[in-house]
């Protein structure tokens, strides 16, 4: 939230220029509620700025494969260079979740069955009620096409995600940590606050560079 604020209230940047993109949406959420992405980043981002363009991920449409052929295909022509993401409390970039992440992923965007911690993580964070709420399938970004991006920002707040931020810098680079795969990437920034690098020895490095 911090972020989106601060870039939306950023004059400097040439709103008109910028053509952005999201990376996942649950399948069967309609844009309007509370949980959408797309309704997050309309409130958040595109209506306090005066973006180029935005393309939404139709998380509703009847044919999540063909929505995830043709987003695939917008993205390969926009070639994104910068993305912001965040990293989940079981390693997921974007809705990678560790049973689904590919790090040789043939294709860009895909339908993913989402695990029970990426779920349970919805509802802690107050976006559903019930985990029975929780769609059980999303459409998503794959991890090639996410690490594709020349620059990458990840942001990571709060004391629940303390533990993935010590197993993405010190576990070895593997699926079963998605996020581990940031480590490869030659300009990636972490952004941490004292809750999420609370489990961190921040005077014994991190390994990097694989």
């Amino acid at each position: 939230m911090d972020t989106l604020r601060t870039l939306a209230t950023d004059r400097d940047i040439p709103w008109n220029q910028v053509s952005g993109f999201h990376l996942d949406e649950y399948i069967g959420l309609k844009a309007g509620h509370p949980a959408s992405f797309r309704l997050y980043l309309r409130e958040n981002l595109v209506a306090r700025t005066q973006m180029r363009s935005f393309r939404e991920i139709e998380g509703e449409a009847d044919d999540p494969e063909a929505v995830c052929r043709l987003y695939a295909q917008a993205v390969r022509e926009a070639d994104p260079q910068l993305c912001l993401l965040g990293i989940g409390e079981n390693g997921h970039l974007a809705f990678n979740d560790p049973g689904a992440a590919d790090f040789q992923d043939p294709e860009a965007v895909k339908v993913v069955e989402l695990d029970d911690a990426c779920r349970h993580q919805q509802v802690a964070e107050g976006w559903f009620a019930r985990l029975e709420d929780v769609p059980g399938k999303a459409i998503t970004l794959t991890i090639p096409a996410i690490v594709r991006v020349p620059r990458l920002i990840v942001s990571v707040t709060g004391v629940r995600k303390a533990q993935i931020i010590r197993r993405t810098l010190h576990e070895a680079v593997s699926p079963s940590c998605p996020a581990t795969i940031l480590r490869t990437h030659p300009n990636a920034m972490l952004y941490l606050d004292r809750e999420s690098a609370s489990e961190l020895n921040l005077t014994a490095g991190v390994q990097a560079g694989e």
